[in-house]
């Protein structure tokens, strides 16, 4: 049974059009590194660059204490108001007044907060710079649901992104190159993916919650451990078990 407290979740990659999202359900004692994990599963990333998962703290405490009948207009903040969580190293950002940087293996969603409303943000691949933003919808507790079944994903729209491709402007580009499947722009995209079909509206719930079984350890041994994939990992991240 689930004995953790249940967060419920409304995700979209940012800017993208049409939107590719995705509803999805994670136990309350998942860090927010996990968490990561499960997104990148769930929108196909594959933990090639780094990531992080950013806390609007002002956000959401004036969000609950308005909530609560607590009027907000003349409170001062002298706190950060965005707090990045990330896998640290010798790189990660020092400290500002308006930002500060944490170990995202060091805290859970429960941990963090349980408001509805709550909104997060995983940046993936500062480069490409893609964004899927994340809304919390609900808490709650279902001790009839077996906790084997969580993560889950509940619903959704699209296919998730396509790794090195330039983000937003570049995954349209691919979109609109295969949708026409011809001329000189969608030969040298597809020898690129060495694929002659991608269809970005695909959305296979099946396979994504099978996926998200056994993906996010895979990624959380990658980041968290360094370790590599062994050959069985690799087999499944290349849906070999689909041929």
């Amino acid at each position: 049974m689930a004995t953790q407290p249940i967060y419920q979740f409304y995700s979209c990659l940012k800017d993208y059009r049409p939107e590719i999202w995705r509803r999805f359900q994670v136990a309350g004692n998942v860090t927010l590194a996990r968490l990561g994990y499960i997104v990148m599963t769930m929108y196909e990333m594959q933990a090639s660059h780094l990531f992080c998962v950013d806390y609007f703290v002002k956000d959401d405490v004036l969000g609950y204490l308005r909530e609560k009948g607590v009027s907000t207009e003349d409170m001062d903040w002298d706190r950060p108001e965005v707090v990045h969580y990330e896998i640290l190293t010798e790189e990660s950002l020092p400290d500002t007044e308006t930002e500060q940087t944490r170990d995202a293996t060091a805290i859970t969603l429960r941990r963090l907060s349980n408001t509805p409303g709550l909104r997060l943000c995983m940046q993936y691949d500062y480069g490409d710079g893609w964004e899927v933003e994340l809304r919390l919808e609900t808490v709650f507790q279902d001790d009839a649901l077996p906790g084997k079944l969580l993560p889950r994903v509940l619903e959704g729209e699209g296919f998730g992104i396509i790794e090195d491709c330039g983000g937003v402007s570049g995954l349209e580009r691919l979109a609109k190159a295969f949708q026409k499947k011809k001329g000189r722009e969608y030969q040298e995209l597809s020898e690129w993916l060495g694929i002659d079909e991608l269809d970005l509206t695909a959305f296979d719930i099946n396979d994504i919650n099978y996926r998200l079984k056994k993906v996010p350890r895979i990624y959380q041994n990658a980041y968290e451990l360094g370790l590599r994939p062994t050959k069985q990992s690799l087999d499944l991240l290349a849906r070999k078990y689909m041929k």
